[in-house]
């Protein structure tokens, strides 16, 4: 079945301390394009992530969000300036002498004074990192693409329908282009008849008028390719790939027939017809922007 562009997929993976939440949003975009939302620590993953979803979607504006933790002992690196807390004890014990007060600086204390400690992140295991991504995103892009699954069954089934009406509006069509021909057929005879005998009428001219004006108003090609492209836009739904730029070509295709059809049968019914007709397909052609 035809997938839509529109979805949601979320994962979340722990893995040996480190833990990585994905999200993915994904709308309608003529290429597939990808907007990361994530930490500079995970920068170096983009292309890795790049990758992965490239295998997995076809089209479509996807944001993904992520965020991460590492809960691992060896996450973190404190680091003492040992010069300044040094210099911060001998300040506070000279202090203490001169003053004749007793010294209550404790290390504890010293600790947290000013530039004492600092703590920053350790270098993450980049291959582990990788990895997570990986199972990540695919979990998350196996949910959106179920979502973009169930969004197509909806849209196959409007595109399904109109596509039932088109048909519908093509057999009247068929059905009333025989009688075009005959109509014109018999006012050539009628004004040919009040202007002169029965006699002096020229039965072989006649003949050859209504044969060039039923030439000049034939609509068989036009109907036929019509039914050809409803035919074909029915096989695309029920294909899983990406679809969305054919089902787009067949829908102006089929308003191209639409129009030369209105432009040759010269027949006030077939016009309302047409009219009727690509109604259908201008709505069908919103519904068929939202596919993959």
């Amino acid at each position: 079945m035809a997938r839509s562009m529109t979805g949601f997929g979320h994962a979340v993976v722990s893995k040996d301390g480190r833990e990585l939440s994905i999200e993915l949003k994904s709308v309608n975009h003529r290429f597939l394009d990808l907007a990361f939302r994530m930490p500079r620590s995970l920068a170096f993953l983009e292309d890795t992530a790049r990758n992965t979803l490239g295998t997995m979607l076809a089209r479509g504006h996807v944001d993904i969000f992520a965020n991460y933790r590492n809960t691992r002992s060896d996450s973190k690196k404190v680091e003492i300036n040992m010069p300044m807390l040094s210099a911060y004890m001998t300040a506070a014990r000279q202090a203490a002498e001169e003053l004749g007060i007793e010294n209550d600086l404790t290390l504890s204390r010293a600790l947290r004074l000013t530039d004492i400690v600092s703590v920053t992140e350790t270098d993450d295991d980049r291959p582990a990192l990788e990895e997570l991504m990986k199972d990540a995103l695919t979990r998350a892009a196996d949910e959106l693409i179920a979502m973009r699954m169930r969004e197509g069954e909806r849209l196959s089934s409007d595109v399904e329908m109109r596509l039932g009406v088109i048909a519908d509006i093509r057999e009247k069509i068929t059905e009333r282009a025989p009688l075009v021909v005959e109509e014109q057929r018999k006012k050539l005879n009628e004004r040919i008849e009040s202007l002169l005998s029965e006699a002096e009428i020229d039965r072989a001219r006649l003949a050859t008028e209504i044969a060039l004006f039923a030439d000049k108003v034939s609509i068989d090609e036009e109907l036929v390719r019509l039914s050809s492209h409803i035919a074909a836009a029915g096989e695309l739904l029920e294909n899983s790939g990406s679809v969305g730029r054919k089902l787009d070509f067949i829908v102006q295709e089929m308003n191209r027939e639409f129009n030369t059809i209105g432009s040759k049968a010269n027949d006030k019914t077939i016009a309302s017809l047409v009219i009727d007709g690509k109604a259908e397909i201008e709505k069908m052609r919103e519904q068929v922007q939202n596919f993959e």
